[in-house]
This record gives C-alpha cells, sequence and structure tokens, in this order.
C-alpha cells in the first residue's frame, strides 16, 4: 500500500522590512523604559519611584510600561542583570586580551574605575546600592550576578598562577577574586555615592590596582633556585 506523500515544507518567509522595522522600535522603546528607570532609581531611589514616573520620563504610557514589566520589582530585576552582563563582558575582555597575565588585571581596574564608574554612574548605584533590602527575588538576581563576576575573577587568576606559578593556597584564587570584586564595590561606592567624587577615581583605580597586583604576587609560591 502506498503511502501517501506530504508536500515538503516550505522555508521560513524572511521577515518583512515593516515587521523588523516594528522590532527594532520595540527594543528601543524596552531601552529607554529601562535607561528612565535605572536614572530615576540613582537619583530619587527605588522606593520612591512610581511607575507613573517611569513612564513619564520615558515618555510612555503607563500601559505601555506594564506591557514590557509586569511591575516595578520585575523593572529592578531586569535592570540588575543588563548592568551585570555588561560589566562582565567589560571585565571579561580586559582579562581575555592580556592572555593570562597580570596585565589583565591593571586592565580590569582601568576599565572600572575610568570606564564604567564615571560613565554610568546610575548602573553603580542600582548594583551596589539600590538593590539592598529589597524582596528576596532582587537578591537572588544580586547573589548571581556577584556569584558570576567572582567566578570570572577566579579563572583569570587561575590562568595567572598557571603562567607564573602556583599559589600558595588552593582557595587563594576564590579569596582573591571576593576580596578584589568587594575592594572594586567598595571603593566605586565610596567615591561616586558617599563622597561624590568622580574625578578621584583614575588615581583611586591605579592605587588599588598596584594593591591587588602586590597581594597576588605575594600568594604566588617563589621560583625553586
Amino acid at each position: 500500500m502506498n503511502q501517501r506523500r506530504h508536500p515538503a515544507q516550505k522555508e521560513k518567509a524572511s521577515p518583512t522590512r515593516s515587521a523588523l522595522r516594528r522590532q527594532r522600535e520595540r527594543e528601543q522603546r524596552l531601552q529607554t523604559i529601562l535607561d528612565a528607570a535605572g536614572t530615576l532609581f540613582a537619583r530619587e531611589g527605588y522606593h520612591r519611584t512610581g511607575m507613573e514616573r517611569i513612564a513619564d520620563e520615558a515618555e510612555v504610557s503607563v500601559g505601555t510600561v506594564y506591557f514590557y514589566f509586569k511591575n516595578k520589582e520585575d523593572l529592578l530585576v531586569k535592570l540588575l542583570d543588563q548592568t551585570g552582563y555588561e560589566l562582565r563582558n567589560l571585565l571579561g575582555a580586559a582579562f581575555k586580551n592580556a592572555d593570562g597575565t597580570l596585565e589583565g588585571l591593571r586592565r580590569a581596574g582601568k576599565v572600572f574605575f575610568e570606564d564604567f564608574c564615571p560613565n554610568h554612574p546610575e548602573k553603580i548605584a542600582l548594583i551596589f546600592r539600590e538593590s539592598a533590602g529589597q524582596s528576596e527575588v532582587v537578591e537572588a538576581h544580586r547573589k548571581k550576578i556577584f556569584n558570576k563576576l567572582i567566578a570570572d575573577l577566579q579563572t583569570a587568576l587561575q590562568s595567572v598562577a598557571a603562567n607564573l606559578g602556583p599559589f600558595h593556597s588552593p582557595m587563594a584564587a576564590e579569596v582573591m577574586a571576593a576580596s578584589i570584586l568587594g575592594m572594586f564595590e567598595r571603593l566605586a561606592y565610596h567615591y561616586m555615592i558617599w563622597q561624590d567624587r568622580p574625578e578621584a577615581l583614575p588615581a583611586v583605580g591605579e592605587d588599588a590596582v598596584r594593591f591587588i597586583i602586590g597581594g597576588v604576587q605575594n600568594c604566588l609560591k617563589p621560583e625553586k633556585s
């Protein structure tokens, strides 16, 4: 008995130019809302910023904001994830381009203090201040971001050890990774938020990186003569 042949599936049609334009507009509108919320959270505080205020800043309707985000907490989580992703990419590029040398730590410090901090003060406030004391959902996202950043640093330090010699302790790379991120966080918070002295950041970064590299070198086992 002959089986009935099914017609070949048609190739999926490419999106039309108008569909692509609408997609771009949706993405731009989404980013506009995120940027507006990030600015307001940093400037006025998360609790004092309502969805109506965000809509006004983004020049869209409140309904449009709710179309993209179910509530203000959802918006904050998306902002945190976006900021963490940008920061990981920025620091990760510095490590990868250094090819397992201490130069990666110098570049990471330079790009963090001289590029990310002064050009994105609202993101510094968001990731280091505004998420504190929020819900368990928000803190879970913040914890995930910091764990990934520490893991990235740990991998970079292990690459350094592979080139320059092992560390004194098997915990050294993890301990130093957590310490480096903690230093970056505290210095950014101190000079950007508490003291409002962004002009000091290049010098702060230079001193911090010297301090960090000295600590890394001190944790390496000396070469046998």
